[in-house]
């Protein structure tokens, strides 16, 4: 009985073994993971062949020399390309640092400690809320163009003398909220001056200041340390504010014009404004003889 069980075991079982075919799916995966690897390591080494290509050129061709504007930019071998411009092109930088746009230049709440240079075709210049502590003459020299310059909000304590004068064409100037104790020359054709809350004291306005500005429109001297009304006050003004100051007299020829037999008036005066200070305005009625409105102050 066991060999007749043992036959039929040889014949029926042993064929159907022979008859499966070979496991090819684990051979046929790592032919294909081979031949990810080798396609890699191809096109690493083309790569890096074609890198060193052009590393070569580079460097056989170390200097580029723009034809417009004269920049040279020396590209080396694993280093960033260098860029020098050269010493008189200035308006990059600036342009960079703040927003130029139309003629104007932006440079508002940068922590600028100085006046930055400007593009020479500048009409409009803001730069408040910086640190900047002075004005120098050559800060300004070579813009003429310019028509309005805003510094409020700084920390400037000097400015030199001729710092605005080739500013011909000059039309509002603001340096308020500074640390100034005297004027500045100003120029001829100004139409509005602010120097609100500085340290300006009446030995700090020489006694011509604004004479020469008959264009001169709105004049703002408010929070200040003034002792006196500036002499001298041009025709032209319209607005002028001196509140808050340590003005204790005025004369009759403060605003007007003493011992003129014909009747005077300031046509153009709108506004003064005197409150805030020591004096009181009704003890000097001829003061305002010549005015269209009294000044805003105490009177008693």
């Amino acid at each position: 009985m066991t060999t007749l069980q043992t036959l039929f075991f040889l014949f029926v079982f042993v064929p159907l073994v022979k008859l499966v075919p070979p496991i090819q799916q684990e051979s046929f995966s790592l032919y294909e993971y081979d031949t990810d690897i080798f396609e890699r390591k191809l096109f690493k080494q083309d790569y890096e062949d074609k890198l060193q290509d052009a590393i070569k050129y580079k460097e056989k061709d170390s200097m580029i020399v723009s034809p417009d504007s004269n920049i040279q930019l020396e590209l080396q071998k694993d280093e960033s390309p260098a860029v020098t411009l050269p010493a008189t092109d200035i308006n990059l930088p600036t342009c960079l640092l703040c927003v130029c746009l139309s003629g104007s230049v932006y440079c508002e709440e940068t922590d600028s400690v100085a006046i930055p240079p400007l593009p020479k075709e500048t009409a409009y210049f803001y730069a408040r809320f910086n640190k900047i502590k002075r004005v120098t003459v050559s800060d300004f020299a070579d813009i003429p163009t310019l028509r309005r310059i805003d510094l409020t909000g700084n920390m400037i304590e000097e400015i030199q003398d001729g710092a605005f004068s080739k500013l011909l064409l000059l039309e509002e100037l603001s340096l308020a909220d500074n640390k100034l104790i005297r004027l500045p020359a100003l120029p001829p054709k100004l139409l509005t001056f602010n120097a609100n809350n500085n340290r300006i004291k009446s030995r700090g306005v020489k006694p011509n200041a604004f004479k020469k500005q008959t264009n001169l429109s709105y004049l703002y001297l408010a929070h200040n340390a003034l002792e006196s009304v500036p002499l001298n006050l041009p025709e032209s003004l319209r607005i002028l504010h001196l509140q808050f100051n340590n003005i204790t007299s005025i004369t009759d020829e403060t605003f007007c014009k003493a011992n003129n037999n014909t009747r005077y008036v300031r046509e153009r005066m709108d506004e003064i404004r005197m409150e805030g200070n020591p004096i009181i305005l009704a003890k000097h009625p001829n003061a305002f003889s010549c005015l269209k409105s009294l000044p805003v102050g105490a009177y008693y």
